[in-house]
């Protein structure tokens, strides 16, 4: 565990040790814990250029004003985009590309709670928004993070540490709901990390659990079901919730940390404070490249390692690469 002052003294170094016109891309950042991130980073980076997708217009105008009071010597940019559909990504990913030769930063949080319903591409929408889309935007932007002069690095926000069983006569994801569904597609991201990172090992990929946060996707559910289960889980959520200005905190040291450095190159980050070594990766390797975490920054658990080398040795991840990649070819022909 890597205590919440650590992680703090980390931070604060960011404006001395990481060279200014760092470059980020934000996925899901109008609300909830790509916000926090989002803020976080801008108040302590020296000129940072940002960039950060959502779906809601005055949400991400509003935020492009308050980061330039928070930073005026930065460069924030705001892009409309769904990034439930595959060729929105694609879109996205061009117009990044023809303005950014390298970025440093790729920071994935979008998410939902709706389920039992599907994209116009076929897609199972949770699925696409956790799984498809944010793997997609990875391979699309892996030339540019793979340029960067320092800190190459994807943080993606959803349930590291949770991985469980993969069911392959549903890789979608179509039939599961629940604690299943999330064993299911948190094993699918962190063997996508594990299947990208063979090709681009000078690139961190870390995948977090942020704990409980309260991030407003609630606010997507109605009916009466909804409505009963946020009243049951009020007082868990006001006794176990961790703060979001403090997520946002630690999002940032997972995006900044040298404890998180890749499996090659010289990209490590912020440098470690005494008694903090490199975290243990999913390879069960100290600095291996592809971390599996929860919010208290510890790296990946023995069990998480065991469970994805029986994956792989059993042909399961094989498999699901394999799919990944005929569903990119079947939405979007390559």
């Amino acid at each position: 565990m890597v205590s919440l002052e650590a992680i703090r003294e980390s931070n604060a170094r960011i404006a001395s040790d990481v060279p200014a016109g760092l470059v980020a891309v934000f996925v899901g950042a109008t609300s909830g814990i790509g916000e926090a991130a989002l803020r976080q980073l801008v108040k302590r980076a020296r000129a940072p250029r940002v960039y950060f997708l959502g779906r809601r217009e005055s949400e991400g105008k509003r935020i492009q004003a308050e980061l330039e009071e928070i930073n005026p010597k930065g460069e924030y940019h705001y892009l409309k985009y769904d990034v439930s559909l595959l060729k929105n990504v694609d879109e996205a990913c061009l117009y990044l590309q023809s303005k950014e030769p390298a970025i440093n930063l790729l920071f994935l949080s979008s998410g939902t709670l709706i389920t039992g319903k599907q994209t116009e591409e076929g897609l199972n929408y949770p699925t696409a928004l956790m799984y498809y889309s944010r793997t997609r935007f990875i391979v699309n932007l892996l030339p540019q993070l793979r340029q960067a002069p320092f800190l190459r690095r994807v943080v993606t926000v959803a349930a590291g540490g949770k991985e469980g069983k993969v069911f392959t006569d549903d890789l979608q994801a179509n039939k599961l709901g629940g604690f299943t569904f999330r064993g299911h597609a948190t094993s699918m991201i962190t063997l996508s990390f594990e299947a990208i990172a063979k090709d681009a090992p000078e690139v961190s990929y870390i995948h977090v659990y942020p704990g409980f946060v309260k991030t407003g996707l609630s606010r997507e559910l109605t009916g009466i079901g909804p409505a009963i289960a946020k009243i049951v889980f009020k007082p868990v959520m006001a006794l176990l919730h961790i703060p979001i200005d403090e997520t946002g905190e630690r999002q940032v040291y997972f995006a900044t940390s040298a404890r998180f450095p890749p499996r090659s190159g010289d990209a490590s980050g912020i440098s470690l404070g005494a008694g903090i070594d490199n975290a243990v990766g999913a390879d069960s390797k100290p600095g291996g490249g592809v971390y599996s975490i929860d919010y208290e920054a510890e790296g990946t658990s023995e069990r998480v390692q065991v469970h994805l080398k029986n994956l792989t040795e059993d042909g399961t991840a094989e498999k699901i690469w394999k799919h990944t990649q005929e569903e990119f070819t079947r939405i979007t022909g390559s």
